[in-house]
């Protein structure tokens, strides 16, 4: 299975036997992978855990189902871009020069990657392909001044990648969709599940409805008389300078992890969460956890918190900014954090076998973190400051607009402009980044997960309240849950079970 995960499990799971390799994405690569996979289940052994082999089963048939089924392979950019990339050997979990060694040995094996890549991707549409071009093109920052053969040779073949993504953008498959039937194949084989679209819509929606009125009590709290669209933005300009970014969301970081122990929010707060900007190659985020995984030896994990560059515009320069506001930065910091990614990262290294601390569902690792913001708020995390709530509204409302949007772009409801308006209405963005979070829909089809891993967490969270009675606390059912690793969603209801 791992064969068919490379740069997840890598990255994600610390299996540093995958450095310096890259999967093989080519047709005849992922033929010998699934048939592979069917041979190891036929002949090798069952878990003996009753969970951990369904766990196991539920990634087995994703696999099969994307690369199978869908041939993902064949459409998604993004699958052979996370192969090439270069910026895990950044993480300071081993000594520079073997670090430096698998990067070269990573590198060596572009050409091979590119041409698996090009072979592949002939079913690549138009909309993603110009949607993904800046970041194929990205893929080589830096590579320029590498005057070594490997170097050089590495160049050459992404300068092939990006031609034909480019042919793509200009000739491709103006449609990008996937379909409805292929979309709830594709979220519900990733988690255990039968996925009704429709059903999925209407739980959207309502969640959307509630996190609006939130949004609205919480400004009429804070500032009577003022509307949401008015308030917003001059919330969201309270931020400090580019020299402040730091200095600020390190004493978050601290008073995240205080609240979340004083509470016991989560399981595992041990461990050491350093606070400081990305190293350059991964510096197109604002804010993200690179937890210490665990497969690796302990050691720090890092809270990247990326200041805009000193030569940027003004204008790009306070856009970014902004996500650092005082309303802001408090909810991202829980979610990347604590008690969201640093303490699950935490608890993954514990976690009981290599199924349960390697294959990691995407929608309950988001929404485990998506899910304890509100959890901070019930709890009361800044309970006299109403911009926290505000914070949590909006980042909630993002995350909801995504679910709605890649249901309505791959069904063919929604155009990539219309994505754009719901964003701005609904999620109150500016249009450049409201036509940002539409882009991404066309190719990151299972967006919405961060929703609906915290509203299946929420429902969980609710029959555990029913069953436990008195019997229930917030640090009894996270417990409970984080000790299954990041399982998927079909799978949660297993940490109510008797142990």
């Amino acid at each position: 299975m791992c064969d068919l995960m490379v740069p997840t499990v890598r990255e994600m799971a610390g299996l540093h036997e995958y450095d310096g390799r890259v999967q093989d994405l080519s047709p005849e690569g992922v033929r010998l992978g699934l048939a592979a996979l069917e041979r190891a289940r036929r002949h090798g052994d069952r878990q003996e855990n009753a969970h951990d082999e369904a766990h196991l089963t539920v990634f087995e048939e994703s696999l099969r189902v994307q690369y199978g089924e869908l041939e993902l392979h064949r459409r998604d950019p993004y699958l052979h871009l996370s192969n090439l990339e270069l910026t895990t050997y950044d993480r300071e979990y081993a000594p520079a020069p073997e670090r430096a060694a698998a990067r070269a040995r990573h590198l060596a094996a572009w050409p091979d990657a590119v041409d698996a890549a090009v072979a592949s991707l002939d079913r690549l549409s138009a909309p993603v392909a110009a949607a993904l071009l800046g970041a194929v093109r990205g893929l080589a920052a830096g590579l320029e001044q590498d005057r070594t053969p490997q170097a050089q040779a590495a160049l050459k073949a992404h300068g092939r990648l990006v031609a034909h993504v480019a042919r793509a953008a200009e000739k491709g498959d103006p449609d990008p969709r996937l379909g409805g039937r292929a979309l709830a194949r594709l979220m519900g084989c990733q988690e255990g599940l039968d996925v009704d679209l429709d059903l999925m819509a209407r739980r959207a929606d309502a969640e959307r409805d509630r996190l609006t009125e939130l949004l609205h009590e919480s400004c009429r709290a804070l500032a009577p008389g003022r509307g949401v669209d008015d308030l917003v933005p001059e919330l969201l300009a309270d931020h400090p300078d580019a020299d402040g970014v730091i200095d600020h969301a390190r004493r978050l970081t601290e008073e995240v992890l205080a609240f979340s122990r004083a509470r016991r929010l989560a399981p595992h707060l041990d461990g050491e969460c350093l606070v400081g900007p990305a190293p350059p190659s991964r510096r197109w985020s604002m804010a993200m956890m690179t937890w210490a995984a665990p497969g690796e030896a302990d050691g720090p994990s890092w809270y990247h918190v990326t200041p805009p560059e000193p030569d940027w515009p003004a204008e790009e320069a306070e856009e970014w900014l902004s996500v650092f506001s005082a309303t802001s930065l408090p909810a991202i910091t829980v979610h990347e954090v604590a008690p969201g990614h640093f303490a699950h990262g935490r608890s993954l290294r514990r976690a009981a076998g290599p199924v349960r601390r390697v294959l990691h569902s995407l929608a309950f690792c988001e929404g485990w973190a998506h899910y304890i913001e509100e959890v901070c708020w019930e709890e009361g995390f800044r309970a006299d400051d109403a911009r926290f709530v505000i914070g949590v509204a909006l980042e909630a409302l993002v995350r909801v607009t995504r679910l709605s949007c890649a249901i309505g772009l791959h069904t063919g409801a929604m155009t990539v402009e219309e994505a754009t308006r719901r964003f701005m209405r609904d999620a109150h963005l500016a249009r450049a980044g409201a036509a940002a979070e539409a882009r991404r829909g066309t190719f990151d089809a299972g967006y919405g997960r961060y929703t609906w891993g915290k509203l299946e967490i929420m429902a969980l969270r609710e029959e555990a309240r029913r069953r436990w009675g008195a019997g229930f606390t917030p640090e009894r059912f996270h417990t409970s849950l984080l000790e299954l690793g990041s399982p998927p969603l079909g799978l949660i209801g297993s940490a109510l079970e008797p142990h």
